[in-house]
């Protein structure tokens, strides 16, 4: 028996929502976390699938901005929620949403879709490549040493609610938006994601904290942690579990990582999904002690190649012809000549001969400036057909502050 595929509609939400937890493990959330769900899910961008009066399949789209190089802020569909039956595998449910989620994305005029995955070997076959990577580090505070900047002991720091100072967190994040490829300018409701503090959340640490830095009166920075107790024969152990920690400048920087580095009765700081250049791991003292982690997270598809290289701009000039493979989004291939430099760009369709060659899932990797061309050459995954292109255009495509998601969504 087939499936149905069909938008969600508002008396639908329920029945595709516990889908989609069990398809993630059947784990239940809080009332609080699944109402706010309900109230981010965008039902007219979201796709069920449905055997009978059964939802074996679900897929999202947020509309979300993303920053690209350059600065400017892209419409960029937000894959999420994606998720298939146990019962219903190999059936063809998830290249069935994914086609239609594309097909919708395209017609919708946004030329980039993003995910974070669950599981990276799913998507690529869609066309996503991995655009950014972030850093996991177990920091071992009890034989580390963080040095900081001049002007860190001007800056003010001070307990607050993070209820209480969720709008000027908010502001500082909206700050920082512009300032790196990867970022997504938050819509209104999503800044309640990050003061959700459900018991079941903890894994055993206390309820959320905040701490706010502060110079001549004006917030510059925060940091949401929990703290999770631990004692030894020889005393205690805990760990400083780190929710987001964000600054406009060095010293407000280095002020909350020290005030982490400090706390009492704590030996070590647990921090996911941080930027891959973030300072603090150029004032620590031993860099081995901190056991950093790199790993994927913003997978990048390009819906339309052509908008999506204009609308970024190249730090270097670039004039170059792409030759594209995109079996599943077929609008995409051929050739485009690109030309750009840092104050703007242009794709067009051209009918000259190739200078580069690659999939749409290389393009998606390196649009960030995260992911080199030259690196993805040597992995035999781009053609150098004229000789000189791949330098020219590698260098182009960088970008001086590497691209970083803050978040999962």
């Amino acid at each position: 028996m087939g499936t149905d595929l069909r938008v969600l509609r508002q008396d639908d939400w329920d029945e595709w929502y516990d889908s989609l937890i069990r398809a993630f493990g059947g784990v239940p959330e809080s009332a609080e976390e699944r109402e706010l769900w309900r109230e981010l899910t965008e039902r007219e961008r979201s796709v069920g699938a449905w055997d009978g009066d059964r939802c074996v399949g679900t897929a999202g789209a947020f509309t979300f901005r993303l920053t690209v190089p350059g600065g400017a802020a892209v419409a960029a569909a937000g894959v999420t929620m994606v998720g298939v039956a146990g019962t219903h595998r190999r059936r063809g449910v998830l290249t069935s949403m994914m086609r239609r989620q594309l097909d919708d994305v395209h017609s919708w005029g946004e030329p980039l879709a993003v995910l974070t995955a669950s599981e990276p070997a799913i998507y690529g076959r869609f066309g996503y490549g991995v655009g950014t990577y972030h850093v996991n580090a177990d920091i071992d505070t009890s034989r580390v040493r963080l040095s900081v900047p001049p002007g860190t002991d001007d800056v003010r720091l001070r307990y607050a609610a993070a209820a209480d100072v969720l709008d000027a967190c908010e502001a500082v994040y909206a700050q920082l938006v512009p300032r790196r490829p990867g970022m997504v300018a938050r819509v209104p409701g999503w800044e309640r994601l990050w003061v959700l503090d459900p018991e079941s959340e903890r894994g055993g640490a206390s309820p959320l904290q905040c701490v706010v830095a502060e110079r001549d009166g004006e917030v510059v920075g925060y940091v949401r942690y929990r703290v999770k107790a631990d004692w030894e024969a020889a005393g205690p152990k805990g760990t400083v579990v780190v929710s987001d920690l964000e600054a406009l400048d060095p010293a407000g920087h280095a002020a909350l990582w020290r005030f982490l580095f400090d706390l009492d009765l704590t030996s070590r700081i647990d921090v996911r999904r941080r930027p891959v250049d973030e300072a603090w791991q150029y004032l620590v003292s031993d860099i081995r002690r901190c056991s950093v982690l790199v790993r994927d997270s913003l997978h990048v598809r390009l819906v339309d190649v052509g908008a999506a290289l204009q609308a970024r701009t190249y730090q270097t000039p670039v004039d170059v012809v792409l030759e594209v493979e995109d079996a599943f989004c077929p609008w995409n291939a051929g050739h485009w000549r690109l030309s750009g430099d840092t104050k703007g760009a242009s794709c067009e369709r051209t009918t000259d001969s190739a200078d580069l060659s690659l999939s749409v899932r290389e393009l998606g990797a390196a649009y960030l400036g995260g992911v080199s061309l030259v690196s993805l050459a040597g992995a035999g995954l781009v053609r150098e057909l004229r000789q000189g292109a791949l330098a020219e255009a590698s260098v182009g495509f960088g970008s001086p502050v590497p691209p970083w998601l803050p978040h999962g969504f």
